[in-house]
């Protein structure tokens, strides 16, 4: 039976899906098929989410099901997944340590506030926010716990890091664990990359294609075009023949990118959600031994 020796745990909106991609090109590394899978947040678990565009969620519950994502490994020496999930969930830690007590984890974390910014903006992308304004959006979020929508709507809840962290140090030994901050793979990706491939044990000078930026949070400039690109559409049927998958996705979604912009996040929101999380940026420092004052201003 194989099994993953290690696993991204997170954070969502923080580099987790190029990293997984980036991992996926080495040919000693294996990555599941699924990226997040979320069988350690949800085993044995019937999920029905509530909020927009949750009931599609693909999350695996069953072991056997979890299991089979690995039967195509080959002569790869590192398997891993990417579940993001797992950083927030109370229950993944535990599960991970049952299943894999000597699993390698690597967690990317992202300014907490600019991290749920962009969660917004990607679920406002995927046209799933009903909300465009974010600091309603904001409002809502106990309501939408209540109402039992799925995790990654916690646009707050999501960014305590130190809690969350605190769970994997209190059960996997230091070693087992790296810990990355978002500027790090933004400034230095091929540095941040390698120091990875170092950490799980395989060919360190192997550099992958990091060309593509994939799951960019953004509004669409042009909503016609943006649908057209994420919706099924009778020209895209008639060409779809003609053009090799990958390299039709490649095209879909610089396209898309293209189209997609970034308004600047309002100063007094950040004033606003700064005090909710300065204990939490502090103790953090203190748990991963990184400067983390740029958070604070």
């Amino acid at each position: 039976m194989t099994m993953p020796n290690f696993l991204i745990i997170g954070a969502a909106k923080s580099g987790t899906t190029a990293l997984y991609h980036y991992l996926k090109q080495h040919p000693q590394i294996y990555m599941s098929p699924t990226k997040e899978t979320e069988f350690f947040a949800f085993e044995g678990e019937t999920l029905d989410f509530q909020g927009p565009g949750d009931r599609g969620r693909a999350s695996i519950t069953n072991f056997e099901a979890y299991q089979a994502q690995f039967q195509a490994v080959t002569t790869e020496t590192a398997i891993g997944e990417a579940a993001t999930v797992c950083l927030y969930s109370e229950k993944a830690a535990d599960r991970i340590f049952y299943y894999l007590p000597n699993a390698k984890l690597i967690a990317i974390l992202r300014d907490p506030i600019e991290r749920a910014y962009s969660q917004f903006l990607m679920f406002v992308r995927d046209e799933r926010e009903p909300i465009l304004d974010f600091a309603k959006a904001l409002q809502e979020e106990e309501n939408r716990i209540r109402d039992y929508w799925a995790w990654g709507w916690r646009y707050v809840q999501l960014g305590f890091y130190s809690v969350q962290l605190q769970r994997y140090y209190e059960r996997f030994d230091r070693n087992q664990i790296k810990v990355y901050l978002y500027e790090d793979l933004s400034n230095s990706p091929i540095q941040v990359i390698q120091d990875i491939f170092t950490f799980l044990g395989v060919d360190a000078t192997f550099v992958p294609n990091m060309s593509t930026k994939p799951n960019i949070s953004g509004m669409p400039k042009n909503q016609v075009w943006h649908s057209f690109l994420r919706k099924p559409h009778v020209i895209k049927e008639t060409f779809k023949p003609l053009v090799p998958v990958q390299l039709r996705k490649k095209i879909t979604m610089t396209l898309r990118n293209q189209n997609l912009v970034k308004p600047q996040l309002s100063p007094q929101i950040r004033q606003q959600l700064l005090p909710v999380f300065r204990e939490d940026i502090l103790r953090l420092q203190e748990l991963i031994g990184r400067d983390l004052s740029p958070w604070l201003e």
